[in-house]
């Protein structure tokens, strides 16, 4: 991560994340909020590593709390960011949602990097259609100079309309970087309770209200985005009945592709949404064909449907001839505009071995795993159900001891479900962090019907894969909350996972896999890679 501690306003290389956190900053934020998740993570590191004094920035136990404090920050009057990854979103829905019908006090911006490619996620989804849901504005970066730039910005919309604005990033702008100017910081604010409570309490009276407010807000909205200077239109003398609209990052890939088609067509930028449907006009009364080039879904190219009568032919992702998965890239935007392949060197008679992931040398997983497999090896009947971390790579040789791997927390309920389904004995497997972010309420249930299932928590004191961001609470206190959720103390075991221990654990295993109720283990061992950046003096 570039040091940004000690900061000269100056022009200076920064990843994209790098860039929102320091825009956060001098915007003048009271408080950033994030959870870690690839590939967002780096916009609350940087703000832990460079937030002057005064500026509180927190990771939290998952992104609805997350959201939560923030919003509570724009009550208080005051700027607040919250970070995520896209499927982050999904958790903080609840809040997210809600939040565009209060009034927004202090600025409140949400910024979240989607992962087009599924580099590190398990779906692709495009943050553009929950936005576009919760009828806010959203921001486009299209580099990180942008990045920065939109992030300030997003805080005087936000104040503007008194609604959230999402900041949308995606992989290839959050983790590449480029040459950055900033500007001058603005202090924090002052707090400035709301005059007006009702503007906040979501009871029907006062939501039918507001919803109307945010509703009559659309046209304000609207304006806004056609007259904002992110959305450029070009109208081209040589278009040859060509239109072409990009977004975020494919407007570098279609400008890298430009000087090869041998003409200029009309073109439209959009980086502020909602969709400028004017802009769309004025370019449609120009050209015959369009060409989206967008990151993500086809959202601007379902949008206009509704904007441009049907004479119009418009291609990108929907009907082709772009890919509806995968990353947008150089070479598929080339493609589309109809252009030759590049001259490609093939290399022949280079083999190279695959490397799929797999768990570090001396990971306490690989003995909780080899316990694991002993413990249910024979029994077909028997279901592990497994979660979101390191742990989710028990899926791949040599291991292949999991069944499951679908959202955070998701393990204990499956694991529930299947036992009452008749598959036993039912397992989850599940870190410490993720069992505090999500695992913690489904367990509650299989308490309150003493379950016939086994949880399984692999506890390596930090969150792993996302670069070892702290848990927020120790494992110490692991045992005394579950114990106070209701656990049977007889059927509750804490274990500190070595290569000698394997087979304690394993009788440990089948012996609460034959008790026909809840019991929980949690295997103890910190992170390797935590331990050797601790003794390199970094994240504790």
């Amino acid at each position: 991560m570039t040091q940004v501690a000690g900061r000269v306003d100056a022009a200076r290389i920064l990843l994209g994340d790098e860039a929102v956190a320091l825009g956060a900053i001098d915007a003048g934020i009271a408080a950033a909020y994030s959870y870690p998740g690839t590939p967002a993570t780096e916009i609350m590191e940087t703000i832990l590593a460079a937030a002057p004094e005064g500026v509180t920035a927190r990771w939290t136990v998952n992104e609805k709390t997350a959201y939560e404090a923030a919003l509570g920050v724009s009550m208080a009057g005051r700027r607040a960011l919250v970070a995520m990854k896209h499927v982050g979103l999904n958790v903080a829905a609840d809040p997210f949602i809600n939040s565009a019908l209060v009034a927004i006090g202090g600025g409140l911006v949400v910024a979240v990097a989607d992962d087009p490619g599924m580099h590190s996620s398990q779906n692709e989804q495009d943050s553009r259609y929950l936005a576009d849901f919760a009828r806010i504005a959203c921001l486009e970066p299209a580099d990180q100079q942008e990045a920065y730039e939109m992030t300030r910005e997003a805080f005087d919309v936000s104040e503007r309309f008194h609604i959230p604005v999402l900041l949308r990033l995606v992989t290839r702008i959050a983790h590449s970087r480029s040459l950055v100017t900033t500007a001058p910081p603005l202090p924090p604010g002052p707090v400035a309770k709301v005059e007006s409570v009702a503007d906040w309490i979501l009871i029907p009276s006062n939501a039918r209200r507001v919803w109307r407010r945010l509703l009559g807000a659309q046209d304000d909205l609207q304006e806004w985005s056609e007259a904002s200077p992110r959305n450029t239109l070009y109208l081209s003398q040589d278009d040859r009945g060509l239109g072409v609209i990009t977004a975020g990052i494919g407007r570098n890939h279609y400008l890298e592709n430009l000087p090869d088609l041998g003409f200029i067509p009309s073109h439209l930028h959009i980086g502020a949404y909602p969709v400028p449907a004017a802009a769309v006009r004025s370019l449609a009364e120009r050209v015959e064909r369009i060409l989206i080039f967008e990151e993500g879904y086809p959202f601007i190219e379902r949008s206009i449907a509704g904007v441009l009568p049907t004479r119009w032919e418009v291609l990108g992702k929907a009907p082709g001839p772009l890919p509806l998965d995968g990353e947008l890239t150089p070479d598929t935007v080339r493609t589309a505009l109809g252009l030759p392949e590049r001259p490609r060197i093939t290399v022949a008679g280079l083999d190279l071995p695959a490397r799929p992931p797999q768990l570090c040398k001396g990971c306490p997983h690989d003995d909780s795993f080899r316990a694991l497999l002993a413990a249910v090896g024979g029994d077909d009947g028997a279901v592990v159900m497994s979660d979101i971390g390191c742990y989710a790579l028990g899926a791949l040789p040599p291991y292949e001891a999991i069944e499951s791997c679908v959202c955070m927390g998701a393990s204990v309920g499956m694991a529930a479900g299947a036992s009452a389904a008749g598959l036993r004995p039912a397992l989850a497997v599940i870190g410490d962090s993720t069992f505090l972010h999500s695992g913690v309420t489904p367990l509650i249930d299989a308490v309150a019907h003493d379950t016939d299932m086994t949880l399984l928590i692999l506890d390596n004191e930090t969150v792993g894969m996302t670069g070892q961001q702290p848990t927020v609470l120790p494992g110490s206190r692991l045992e005394p909350l579950i114990a106070g959720l209701g656990v049977d103390r007889e059927h509750l075991h804490v274990l500190e996972i070595t290569p000698k221990r394997v087979g304690e654990l394993t009788g440990m295993l089948r012996a609460e896999m034959a008790h026909p109720g809840l019991s929980v283990i949690i295997a103890v061992r910190e992170c390797v890679e935590a331990i050797k950046n601790r003794h390199r003096g970094g994240k504790s």
